[in-house]
């Protein structure tokens, strides 16, 4: 049985955005970064928690959770974001570039049509700081269908915290797949 999906956005959960006198929120560590499409000339500022890649490999190392990344850096996540933090190599959803002026043309997270069709009947938790009340009940209309879906929604300008990753491992260790290797677990110890 496979682990629930973690679905992870970069922008305002690991690069968290700056307040309103434009300050980098701390502690961070800034750096430039030039993904698919930008040159030396046009890089972009990021600013990163150096603590959220340990507590980022103690999540992965649970086995409780596929990490996956979901985010519109794409690919870019794996090979520029990821590494900064100490991540090993992750996939992501494969999210279109589409001409958008609002991240909720719908009403709701433009990358949520994806996510539900690259998930399919898969459980996930899925972290990003841009969700509607639309996408909190579509999350909840999973889960009435047998789909366990969990959202969690930092602040923009604090980003991830550790509080998140607790509730993560706490979420993914209802579900069948943990509880299905709990027990066998136990099987093999009293095999034993």
């Amino acid at each position: 049985m496979r682990s629930p999906y973690l679905l992870l956005d970069v922008d305002g959960v690991l690069i968290p955005f700056p307040d309103r006198e434009e300050l980098a929120p701390r502690p961070t560590h800034a750096t430039t970064s030039f993904p698919t499409g930008r040159t030396a000339d046009n890089p972009v500022a990021i600013w990163l928690n150096p603590a959220h890649g340990p507590l980022l490999m103690h999540v992965i190392r649970t086995g409780l959770v596929t990490p996956v990344w979901c985010t519109s850096w794409r690919r870019d996540a794996t090979t520029l974001i990821g590494p900064l933090l100490g991540l090993p190599a992750l996939p992501h959803v494969d999210l279109p570039r589409p001409q958008i002026t609002t991240s909720h043309p719908n009403g709701y997270l433009w990358k949520r049509d994806h996510v539900d069709t690259w998930l399919g009947d898969a459980p996930a938790i899925w972290i990003d700081d841009d969700f509607t009340s639309l996408d909190h009940a579509w999350a909840t209309e999973r889960t009435a269908y047998g789909q366990a879906t969990a959202l969690m929604q930092p602040d923009p300008h604090v980003g991830l915290l550790a509080e998140h990753l607790v509730e993560v491992l706490a979420w993914a260790a209802k579900q069948p797949a943990a509880r299905a290797g709990v027990s066998c677990v136990a099987h093999e110890a009293e095999a034993a």
